[in-house]
């Protein structure tokens, strides 16, 4: 840990043990490996090795090469006098895990989305028995639609995400416990009074729901239907049983599941309104609205504001992932887009034109087939926010210092930029140093 907290932290793990970092605050430093950390005998302790040219100093004494003894709060400096070096403080993460009470738990944040509304979940539920999780107010608005579609009110809901038959659904704490942790964590990811209000107007899971009764299996394979109306609703999707525009499925035809919703559609490989290109996922919304089919045919449908060419995308409000969540460059870049005298939509619009003509580095667009994506390609909401980030990162690096705000001028850029990890823990960093810059690791 760095005692200057304009420098980043520098991590160490356990199966890297080299430690890579700026030795020197001066202005155009370079990152050095200068030593070797490692864990040693019991879980607060360790062992420093110098790999430097030079000596470096741990605890006011000078070390060479020979191996020495840390503890958590062990002073280091990088170079033989403290004098023109970083001073960095020793501590092990880990060691703060120890107590029971305080358990850490590694989550991909994409795990803890509702897969309806593609948010971070909100008083979650999970359903059983595939224990997906979701918005309360997500399923329970999915629940109601579903019975009123159904032509058999005692059959049970199927599951949003992989179609299983749902026999009980409740509100799960120590998910919500979760949920409320990673808010904390990354406040951008927090709805709108008003989302939050609609979705708890929506929620009617109060305790554990039993949706349906569980009848004895039978091993056998159960008889045909006995009609051609209740065949109807075992049909894959809209296409299986009535025709629209001209296409109806045919009897052995292959389906693919939408990510969105987890209703299900034909595969049609010649048509490019089914699948994401920035992720590979698959979407109904702009199929079946190509087709001319929505929700009073099938409930099991996407909204085709879900999945739209991005030329048609409108947007009104800055993405919360914007600048990796750092909300002090998205007041900034809001700020600057004001200042322009021109909306969120003009400006994207702008820089869209831009990417078309190819006058931007892609290298940094975190979607798949980069080079393949125009205004004409299909996106899901999630890749499409994805784009307006890369899209508002060029905006940024391209306006001029003197039209950026005046508590923003005059800032130093990070060393790591757009991925320093810092930002994300310490508000000082990310409040003090500009981060929509490349890496320049030092390098002027």
């Amino acid at each position: 840990v760095p005692a200057d907290s304009a420098y980043p932290e520098v991590a160490v793990a356990e199966g890297d043990a080299v430690v890579c970092s700026l030795v020197a605050p001066a202005a155009g430093g370079e990152e050095l490996a200068w030593c070797e950390i490692r864990r040693g005998g019991d879980a607060s302790s360790a062992t420093i090795r110098n790999l430097s040219s030079d000596a470096i100093i741990v605890d006011g004494r000078v070390i060479q090469q020979e191996l020495v003894d840390i503890k958590p709060g062990s002073k280091i400096v990088p170079g033989p006098q403290e004098e023109g070096h970083l001073v960095y403080t020793f501590d092990i993460t880990a060691a703060k895990d120890h107590d029971k009470n305080n358990v850490k738990i590694l989550l991909d944040i994409e795990n803890a989305k509702c897969s309806i509304c593609l948010n971070l979940w909100h008083d979650v539920v999970t359903v059983a028995p595939c224990f997906h999780n979701f918005c309360n107010g997500c399923f329970s608005e999915w629940l109601r639609r579903s019975s009123s579609k159904s032509r058999d009110k005692s059959q049970s809901a199927a599951c949003p995400q992989c179609r299983t038959s749902v026999q009980s659904v409740g509100r799960n704490h120590f998910l919500h416990n979760i949920e409320e942790a990673i808010l904390q964590a990354f406040s951008s990811l927090q709805r709108s009074d008003d989302e939050i209000a609609l979705l708890e107007s929506y929620a009617s899971v109060k305790s554990n729901l039993v949706l349906g009764k569980q009848k004895n299996q039978s091993r056998k394979r159960p008889l045909p239907p006995a009609s051609d109306e209740s065949n109807d609703a075992e049909f894959p999707c809209p296409q299986c049983g009535t025709e629209f525009a001209g296409f109806r499925c045919s009897p052995r035809a292959a389906h693919i599941q939408c990510n969105g919703c987890g209703g299900m559609m034909p595969a049609r490989p010649n048509t490019s309104i089914q699948k994401c290109l920035g992720c590979d996922g698959s979407f109904c919304g702009a199929y079946w609205y190509s087709q001319g089919v929505n929700s009073s045919h099938c409930n099991l449908i996407c909204n085709q504001e879900t999945f739209r060419m991005i030329s048609q995308h409108h947007i009104s409000r800055l993405p919360d992932t914007l600048h990796g969540g750092n909300p002090y460059e998205k007041d900034i870049t809001e700020r600057c887009i004001q200042k322009s005298g021109k909306t969120l939509q003009a400006v994207i619009s702008e820089w869209i034109a831009k990417f078309d003509n190819k006058e931007l580095d892609r290298s940094r667009l975190q979607l798949n087939n980069v080079e393949a994506i125009t205004s004409r390609t299909y996106l899901c909401n999630h890749c499409y926010n994805k784009f307006v980030d890369f899209l508002l990162y060029w905006f940024r690096v391209s306006t001029p210092r003197n039209l950026l705000p005046a508590d923003a001028a005059d800032r130093d850029s990070c060393w790591y930029g757009f991925m320093c990890r810092t930002q994300h823990h310490r508000q000082d960093h990310a409040k003090k140093l500009n981060h929509v810059c490349r890496p320049t690791r030092g390098n002027p």
